[in-house]
């Protein structure tokens, strides 16, 4: 009668496992959380927002879009500027243009993009979010919540 051999794994293919395995678990839990996204606000890991925020190295804060006011009276809308803290720090960065896709960008924000090596993804917040979700920490955000 035959005995099957037991299957040894290396001391290689084991530690392999478990680094990729720890590389695995540590990006899913370092990945940002998108909960429900309705006109005005945002979900994001567990808490929700009533205002524009910014998405920087994953890290979210508060958009102070007050600096790009005086530009209001020109396209009707206060639009996001160069005179806003913008996250530059990745290569890509992601600008919910709200529920309608109704935020102007100024072209200077596109032409700084160009010329910092920045891909630029403006597109109507509810798909931002879909791109967040698939994104790396490469990516920085910018998210209208309302129009």
């Amino acid at each position: 009668m035959a005995v099957a051999r037991p299957v040894l794994a290396t001391r290689r293919t084991i530690t392999q496992y478990i680094e990729r395995w720890i590389t695995s678990s540590a990006m899913e839990m370092d990945r940002m959380r998108f909960g429900q996204f309705t006109f005005g606000s945002i979900e994001i890991d567990g808490t929700t927002y009533g205002h524009d925020v910014v998405i920087d190295r994953g890290r979210v804060r508060k958009r102070k879009k007050g600096l790009s006011r005086p530009f209001r009276g020109i396209l009707g809308h206060i639009p996001l500027s160069l005179a806003e803290k913008i996250p530059w720090k990745c290569e890509r960065l992601v600008v919910g243009s709200g529920a309608d896709g109704a935020l102007p960008v100024m072209n200077d924000v596109a032409e700084e993009a160009r010329r910092r090596h920045v891909r630029l993804l403006i597109v109507p917040t509810a798909r931002a979010l879909r791109e967040l979700e698939r994104a790396g920490e490469a990516t920085n955000a910018i998210l209208h919540v309302t129009c």
